[in-house]
């Protein structure tokens, strides 16, 4: 029966372009052989690294256009980039002219590029949306995702700067939205989901909870532990290709996500080269996977990380990721049949893991008197009025002192052998609305 309810949702979940069928999964990106011509070539379409910006500047605008539509370049822009330190050097080494060009021609291939300045990444993402949409030559399923991407990105007065950071259509999409100024936030948190998010299906939301979180997040600024800049921006980080029923219990999907999330958290360091904001990690489900992955790989560090709901990792303890040890938290909510089943390896919550746990089993009184409730299952953890979400705002502004009762100690999967997490009592985000 579980196997045909799995097919049922599947199929269903398909028909309602909840889930997109990605392409194969890709194993962990590796250092890639390129071959010796290819290192020093101008032309973007062959070249890497160094060589590939350096195309791109010499390049006419009608050549720059044309790359628009080339596969070869994409690729290598928003899969194979250049480092964001190679990408900044470059980028400041440019006169107006030629960012100007390089914006206005080529705005895919800017837009994505980590270690580009983020008010232009936005303008550059934002003309290639506008282009995709007026695109009548468009497959559906494509437009339909510019249409949410754009949506994600309405604002109603006093709201917040909202930033495009990412935009990428391909393989049923990529996106990322900021909430707030990354340029000049003190705290940047980013959040990374699980399965069964797309762009077409779930950034709208996606983009709200960012919202939510940044909300939070402000109503604890008297509190807020320094660091360098002002105010807050939290990041939608839908910057990968997240996995289905089809595809959840592999890992190919994190070990690239986590590759990305490397790229994207290295961009940020890179824009803000001597005035580094806090940089905080929140992911959940498969995403925890993900960010782990990514923490353990030595190419990326962060100062806090928030795990939500996770089926585990390779990673065994704390000393593995480049986070201090008493900013790494776990929380799992009352039944999510995710957390604590150390699906992929060791659970984060286990007592020999070294995080701290938060208490998410009982109401909790938050300073002001006001209460907030204990989340309920696996896509509750970010809603408002959640101890969740007031622990995780608390976490990303310096101060996990402050979090009620979090302690070392064994999760529920604490000396268990690790189980299958029964996917047919988690349901996919859009088919639990938002309140």
């Amino acid at each position: 029966m579980l196997l045909v309810a799995a097919a049922l949702l599947t199929v269903s979940m398909h028909s309602l372009r909840v889930v997109e069928t990605p392409d194969a999964p890709q194993p962990a990106p590796v250092a890639q052989a390129v071959h010796p011509a290819a290192a020093h070539d101008p032309d973007p379409a062959v070249a890497h690294g160094q060589a590939f910006l350096d195309g791109l500047a010499d390049a006419s605008p009608v050549a720059l256009q044309s790359m628009q539509d080339d596969a070869r370049v994409l690729a290598t822009a928003l899969d194979t980039p250049p480092t964001a330190l190679e990408v900044g050097t470059w980028w400041s080494a440019l006169d107006d002219r030629e960012r100007a060009a390089l914006e206005r021609n080529a705005p895919v291939v800017v837009g994505n590029l980590d270690g580009v300045p983020y008010d232009v990444r936005d303008r550059a993402n934002r003309a290639a949306l506008a282009a995709g949409l007026a695109d009548t030559s468009e497959a559906h399923p494509v437009t339909a995702m510019y249409g949410q991407v754009q949506t994600s990105l309405e604002q109603q007065p006093g709201d917040p700067v909202k930033t495009l950071v990412t935009l990428d259509p391909r393989a049923g999409g990529r996106a990322a939205v900021a909430v707030g100024d990354l340029d000049t936030a003190a705290d940047v948190t980013v959040v990374v989901p699980g399965m069964f998010f797309t762009v077409t299906g779930q950034l709208v939301d996606f983009t709200a909870t960012a919202g939510d979180l940044y909300r939070e997040q402000a109503t604890l600024a008297p509190v807020a532990a320094p660091a360098p800049g002002s105010g807050i921006a939290v990041v939608a980080w839908m910057g990968y290709q997240t996995p289905n029923l089809s595809n959840v219990l592999s890992l190919d999907l994190a070990h690239t996500g986590a590759r990305r999330l490397e790229r994207a958290v290295a961009g940020l360091r890179e824009v803000r080269a001597g005035q580094e904001p806090r940089i905080g990690i929140i992911a959940h489900s498969y995403g925890s996977t993900t960010a782990l992955l990514a923490l353990s790989s030595g190419r990326m560090h962060v100062d806090n990380l928030t795990l939500l709901g996770s089926p585990g990792s390779r990673v065994a303890t704390v000393g593995q990721l480049a986070v201090p040890d008493d900013e790494v938290f776990v929380g799992g909510a009352h039944g999510d049949p995710v957390a604590g089943s150390g699906y992929f390896g060791v659970d984060p919550g286990a007592s020999g893991f070294g995080a701290r746990l938060l208490d998410l089993t009982s109401t909790e009184v938050g300073a002001a008197g006001d209460l907030f409730r204990r989340p309920q299952g696996h896509n509750d953890y970010l809603k408002p009025g959640t101890a969740s979400l007031h622990d995780a705002a608390l976490i990303a502004v310096g101060r996990g002192d402050l979090v009620r009762d979090a302690r070392h100690g064994g999760g529920r999967g604490d000396g268990l052998a690790p189980a299958s997490p029964d996917m047919y009592l988690v349901r996919p985000q859009d088919l639990q609305p938002r309140e």
